[in-house]
């Protein structure tokens, strides 16, 4: 799969670098090539751990949703 990068100059020196699919994955490098590398392994970090959580929390339990009846209308404050 294919995912999109923002590489962007750090203002003390380097590159930080973020993948716009994957809000954690987040890295850095003292050169492009670098924090693209380590980019690469923050995806793959961020890919591990969330399908590990996600067969823990299969493993938990199994839940019935159940609508919610609003007794009043939502209002948005200002």
């Amino acid at each position: 799969m294919k995912y999109t990068v923002a590489l962007a100059a750090a203002e003390e020196g380097g590159f930080t670098v973020r993948c716009l699919e994957l809000p954690a994955a987040i890295s850095e490098g003292d050169t492009k090539e670098e924090a693209l590398e380590k980019i690469k392994e923050a995806i793959e970090l961020v890919l591990e751990v969330t399908q590990e959580q996600a067969r823990i929390l299969g493993e938990v339990t199994t839940v019935d949703v159940v609508p919610l009846l609003l007794q009043a209308p939502l209002v948005t404050l200002e």
